[in-house]
């Protein structure tokens, strides 16, 4: 699993000129998901990222997590991410989890993040998205699970 965490002031999602999903403080969380990737996966990606300490404490410092600062969560599926860019002009997508695999490890990993945190909205999984943020810093980070 891939992930692009940003950190961000709002961000929300757009399909067929409809916001599905919007969140105020917090992460913006893009989700590349891999053919062997499993629940213990997200899991360990659920509990990086909601006590990945990059929110400025009041000196500052990046020092408080998601949870801390009682942040919105935004996860947005994006198989484009684990797309094999080394030779060619034309990416390849053969490390990434097939469709329904990739459907189910979204959905689960939605229905975990609900579990865990009180404000959590997503994208729409194989739909064309259009994600807006504000971007915190910027503050951005590539995280591999």
């Amino acid at each position: 699993m891939l992930t692009v965490v940003q950190r961000v002031h709002e961000a929300s999602v757009t399909v067929e000129e409809q916001t599905v999903a919007r969140i105020t403080q917090g992460l913006l969380i893009l989700c590349g998901f891999a053919a062997d990737d499993s629940p213990l996966t997200l899991q360990r990606m659920l509990d990086k990222c909601l006590n990945y300490r990059i929110f400025d404490d009041a000196q500052g410092k990046m020092n408080l997590s998601l949870k801390d600062v009682q942040g919105g969560l935004l996860l947005v599926p994006q198989f484009t991410l684990l797309a094999d860019t080394e030779r060619g002009l034309r990416p390849s997508f053969s490390k990434g989890a097939a469709p329904d695999h990739g459907r189910s490890l979204f959905d689960q990993l939605v229905a975990l993040a609900h579990a865990h945190h009180p404000v959590v909205a997503s994208g729409r999984f194989a739909a064309d998205m259009q994600v807006q943020l504000c971007n915190n810093g910027p503050a951005t980070f590539i995280l591999e699970f």
